[in-house]
């Protein structure tokens, strides 16, 4: 049976993922698939920098807003959701495109996984990846710490990946398989891209896009979202560029320093992404250099 091709464009936040796998689609007669875990919910438009409607209206895209704030997403759903979405757009004869940097979402997709219900599954092990990519190595050691002092005590609280394995081996025993022992999904040909650019150019991009942000009303619709009923109580308010609002609006800290709490944050986020995608040797990356155009960067991805 011949692989379909699947292409995916990963990389930091405020990259250009968007864009490019736009143009991209443009040319190969593509359809992108969401994989951004805040692009995922209503509402949440302006702080999760979803694709402009004019984009939306000329390529089809998937996933996008289908789900309200307070619904619980997780990596088993999502699996079963984008896989469903690959095989329709296959159907039709277009391109998947999977455009996001969510890493344990792009593994539900990669690797060829299984979330029944067993000792070996994988569905707690992304629910604590997903926590560190989010709350970062400091906070998952103190929750380690918090179940087996004596293991927190011996691994560095850098060490993300040994913490995440100590708290499995507490709450399920051992016998947890590694991801490298994961065969990559059998069912496609991943043409798998990471864009990425010189660290403090893409710092800039990111200060200037939270900015703009603000400009275009992020307070408002931390506001609207609060009207609503959401808070912090749902795992997706607590998603960057919103968590920091909250405390703004409930009075715990000033406009300014919501603001360059938002720019520092994302700027962390943009470090993990990194080095989360660090682990994929087989993915190809494309590092932009100032003045390429877009057009330029897809004929780069195009010629791999």
């Amino acid at each position: 049976m011949d692989k379909k091709t699947v292409y995916i464009i990963s990389g930091p936040t405020a990259v250009g993922k968007s864009l490019i796998a736009f143009y991209l689609a443009k040319r190969i007669r593509g359809e992108i698939i969401n994989c951004d875990s805040v692009q995922l919910y209503k509402y949440m438009d302006i702080g999760s920098a979803k694709p402009e409607q004019h984009e939306m209206s000329v390529v089809r895209h998937h996933l996008y807003s289908i789900v309200d704030p307070d619904y619980n997403m997780t990596a088993a759903t999502y699996q079963k959701l984008a896989s469903a979405v690959i095989e329709d757009v296959l159907a039709r004869g277009k391109t998947p495109i999977i455009c996001g940097g969510t890493g344990l979402y792009l593994n539900s997709i990669l690797y060829d996984m299984s979330f029944a219900g067993s000792k070996n599954d994988y569905a707690r092990r992304l629910e604590l990846e997903q926590m560190a990519e989010e709350r970062g190595s400091e906070y998952m050691h103190h929750y380690l710490n918090a179940l087996d002092p004596d293991s927190a005590a011996r691994i560095h609280p850098n060490n993300t990946r040994k913490v995440i394995r100590a708290i499995e081996a507490y709450e399920l025993g051992q016998g947890i398989r590694d991801l490298a022992e994961c065969e990559l999904n059998p069912r496609y040909d991943f043409k798998f891209f990471v864009i990425n650019m010189e660290r403090s150019w893409l710092y800039d991009r990111i200060n200037r896009r939270v900015d703009k942000l603000i400009e275009d009303g992020l307070v408002d619709e931390v506001k609207s979202l609060l009207a609503k009923g959401y808070s912090l109580a749902n795992p997706s308010m607590k998603a960057i560029g919103y968590k920091e609002l909250i405390a703004y609006l409930t009075g715990e800290c000033d406009i300014y320093d919501a603001i360059d709490d938002i720019k520092k944050n994302t700027r962390h986020y943009a470090k993990r992404q990194i080095t989360w995608l660090k682990r994929y040797d087989f993915a190809n990356w494309i590092e932009i250099s100032k003045g390429e155009t877009v057009g330029q960067i897809v004929d780069r991805i195009l010629s791999n």
